[in-house]
């Protein structure tokens, strides 16, 4: 793995991608102020008991850091949430990611795929992020959402804004560079609010057959949804409805260009794709952390952990761990079972999943279809996103 970090210049940041750990499952960072855990049984654990570990980390977040008022609002923000108001909202919205549902989808991902990928044959230059990985699922979420897929690029602008940093994640900066941290965040999150609250009081006035207008007609224990949890909500599936499949395409290309024997093979057998996909997860965690925190003094891999502390979920470390993956650096799609945690698990296992693997399989079988071989620009190198909990590729030239 050493060498693949090296020959794709993957950002030290990205420590799971640089050889195998030799620490411990758990540590505590004095330095930011929050545990790790990076083990793998541990992060089951975790994820399986939200009463200990629960998903509402702003309360740790020092009250004069969040802004008041109209400003900032985390109502509906579903990944914050935890039971039994998680689970209501989440039902309002499960209906359109039922793997029947998704399904259908099939026929216009492919054509999407298509018209991509012959805008880019027209241009002679295939960029894999700029050209199809981002696109095709942006497109899509946008198209259930009920906004128009054109405006993407007003996206794109706001999740390179929140998601293309390397700040390091701590509640132990100086207050004043916290409040930088949050003024860069705030701008794009207030900017996409007002975008979706527009389109959003128009479906009240005119409602269509999209997610948008579902939300807004919502009602959980009989009353309607708040315009602010209508919009943070719609925030929520906009932008996780496209950035991890846009990370699982660029990361299984990758793979495919690291490891060419698979490419040859499941180039050969199209029916190993999902195998692929899988492993790609699993090897390239898009999401490869995410925050909890404790509820009581919770015992985990032979350490206490306090009552009301930050624990940093390390999904990519423990999709890695070689108690549960044996060779867990070799990208090998035969893996039976495999059983990562590039999704989650529990009550907040990823609702766009079978969206997210669907688009990814249609994608890379027409891919695999019109350009032979998948292989990266030797003069034209892979840039890795500097974010430090989240792993994919900004840009991915192609030969």
């Amino acid at each position: 793995m050493a060498d693949i970090a090296e020959r794709y210049d993957i950002p030290k940041q990205h420590f799971w991608l640089h050889g195998p750990r030799s620490r411990r499952p758990v540590e505590y960072d004095a330095d930011a102020g929050m545990w790790n855990v990076y083990g793998y049984p541990e992060l089951q654990e975790i994820l399986g008991d939200p009463a200990t570990f629960s998903s509402d980390t702003m309360r740790l977040v020092p009250k004069d850091l969040i802004p008041g008022g109209d400003e900032f609002s985390m109502a509906g923000f579903i990944t914050q949430i935890d039971p039994p108001e998680h689970g209501k909202l989440r039902k309002l919205v499960s209906h359109a990611f039922t793997r029947k549902v998704v399904a259908d989808l099939e026929p216009r991902i492919a054509a999407l795929t298509h018209e991509l990928l012959d805008a880019a044959h027209d241009r002679g230059k295939l960029e894999l992020v700029t050209d199809l990985a981002y696109p095709l699922p942006v497109i899509v979420i946008a198209e259930l959402l009920g906004v128009p897929g054109g405006d993407r690029a007003l996206f794109k602008q706001w999740a390179d804004a929140l998601f293309q940093r390397d700040t390091k994640i701590s509640l132990a900066k100086p207050a004043e560079q916290q409040n930088v941290d949050l003024q860069a965040t705030l701008k794009p999150w207030k900017e996409m609010s007002a975008y979706l609250a527009g389109h959003a009081a128009e479906r009240r006035r005119q409602p269509r057959a999209d997610l948008l207008t579902k939300l807004v007609e919502a009602e959980v224990d009989g009353e309607r949804l708040p315009d602010d949890q209508v919009v943070n909500f719609a925030i929520i599936l906009l932008l996780a409805g496209h950035i991890t499949t846009t990370m699982l395409l660029g990361n299984t290309v990758l793979c495919l260009d690291a490891f060419p024997e698979q490419q040859d093979k499941v180039r050969a057998d199209r029916a190993s794709i999902p195998a692929v996909i899988e492993e790609s997860l699993r090897l390239f965690t898009p999401f490869a952390a995410l925050g909890r925190a404790t509820t009581r003094d919770v015992e985990l891999g032979g350490v206490t952990i306090p009552a009301d502390h930050m624990v940093m979920c390390w999904l990519g470390a423990a999709n890695r761990d070689p108690r549960q993956f044996p060779d867990p650096d070799v990208f090998d799609p035969g893996r039976d079972p495999n059983p990562h945690l590039a999704f989650g698990r529990g009550i907040h296992f990823c609702l766009g999943a079978p969206l997210a693997r669907l688009e990814g399989r249609v994608a890379l079988d027409i891919l695999l279809d019109r350009v032979n071989p998948l292989r990266t620009d030797p003069d034209d190198p892979v840039k890795f996103m500097p974010t430090p909990t989240m792993t994919g590729v900004r840009r991915l030239p192609l030969t």
